[in-house]
């Protein structure tokens, strides 16, 4: 596999233009009621707005709608020529210009000050924090919808990963809650994406090495069983008549979400690492799931993290790089071939030394604007308490371009 690889639907282009976005108790779930992100990765990748203001020139009078974009003038749209600014729309940065003056900045969101995009919100969170709007800000979703018309987070929920609600037995709801942890890194290798933290999902614990709740991946038995999400079991390809097994100490969080007015699409960064090296192809193998509702065009379900193979993420699936092997690499897993092109670096002080991961990869997937989506991430075991997984979640970031498609793609240096 080479380091420009791709997976999913579609494997051409690039995912667009990107913005970073701002997005409880320690019970299930918390809903909203402001932040952002400015995730280093895409500090050059926004886009110029009109500098066209007021709706001069444009017909209709106050109370009329004349952009089409839902908001008047009374009902504080600054731009009534332009259907891309207005209260419910995302803050983007103008830039832009082919070497004449630069364009004037623009008001977006119409909150009386142009381009003021805002930065993380996940500074000082605590590793351990129960609170499901922290993890939703840990992974730079920071703003809060404050209505039925405003966009951001409307909601966020622990959960298992069929979406049912955690376990209610004190020890299995005390072991569920050690497989999420919002991290400084994981490792020393392994860093965040944008901003400070970064979310942790488990079928194990969700901690590094050395932090306090750790337990070894080798198999933490969290004594509870789940259910399969929608379209699973999913069957490798390559493996021959592999049925994989039902989950076990599963991890998962749904966040409610409210698209802005003028956002097409999403990316975010998953990075996902297993004990199951060397077990390739067995009933036993363990999974990371990431679910959008409503389901993108095409897809038989909502899950979007999968390679050009289909596989979705296990230790079969073909963006496995950060592995070793007696004599190699390459490493032959029973005729599963898997160059290994990053090493075991990124394994460091993260307890799976000597198995294997996929470093950072960034997925992306269409929506509406102003459409409600949920999005669920999380870890499985499946049909045992042995041999974890974890996945890893950072960098949300909303996408203006109208084309986006459901396409995940190695995030790394070439090699």
């Amino acid at each position: 596999m080479t380091a420009a690889g791709c997976l999913g639907m579609a494997c051409t282009g690039n995912i667009g233009p990107v913005i970073g976005v701002a997005a409880g108790d320690g019970g299930a779930s918390s809903t909203s009621g402001t932040g952002g992100d400015d995730p280093p990765t895409t500090a050059d990748a926004t886009i110029t707005t009109s500098g066209v203001t007021g709706s001069v020139g444009c017909g209709g009078l106050p109370e009329d709608d004349t952009d089409g974009d839902g908001f008047t003038e009374l009902q504080g749209d600054c731009d009534d020529c332009n259907a891309l600014v207005n209260p419910n729309a995302l803050e983007l940065a103008t830039v832009g210009g082919d070497g004449g003056a630069a364009p004037e900045p623009v008001d977006d969101d119409c909150d009386g000050i142009a381009d003021n995009v805002p930065g993380p919100c996940d500074d000082g969170l605590p590793l351990d924090d129960a609170d499901p709007l922290n993890a939703a800000r840990a992974v730079e979703l920071c703003k809060m919808a404050s209505g039925p018309g405003d966009w951001g987070v409307v909601s966020a929920a622990w959960v298992m990963v069929d979406g049912s609600p955690p376990p209610a037995q004190e020890e299995q709801l005390a072991n569920f809650h050690l497989g999420h942890g919002l991290l400084p890194g994981f490792g020393p290798n392994v860093t965040p994406k944008g901003g400070a933290r970064l979310l942790a999902l488990s079928s194990g614990t969700a901690r590094q090495q050395d932090d306090e709740g750790f337990e070894s991946p080798s198999g933490f038995d969290k004594r509870y069983e789940g259910d399969f999400p929608d379209g699973f079991p999913k069957d490798p390809r390559d493996c021959g008549d592999l049925v994989p097994a039902k989950p076990s100490d599963p991890t998962a969080i749904e966040i409610t979400l409210r698209v802005p007015s003028n956002v097409h699409g999403f990316s975010f960064n998953v990075n996902y690492v297993t004990y199951d090296w060397p077990y390739a192809c067995t009933d036993f193998n363990d999974y990371f799931i990431a679910f959008l509702s409503p389901r993108p065009t095409d897809l038989i379900d909502g899950h979007i993290l999968f390679d050009g193979a289909s596989n979705a993420m296990s230790i079969n699936n073909k963006f496995i790089e950060v592995c070793t092997c007696e004599g190699g690499p390459p490493c032959n897993l029973d005729g599963l071939m898997y160059a290994c092109p990053r090493g075991t670096r990124e394994l460091l002080g993260t307890g799976f030394e000597g198995r294997a991961g996929t470093s950072w990869l960034v997925t992306s997937a269409p929506v509406e604007p102003n459409q409600e989506i949920k999005i669920r991430w999380g870890a499985y075991d499946a049909g045992d308490h042995l041999l974890d997984s974890t996945g890893l979640v950072d960098n949300w970031r909303w996408l203006t371009d109208e084309d986006v498609k459901v396409v995940t793609l190695g995030d790394r240096p070439e090699l």
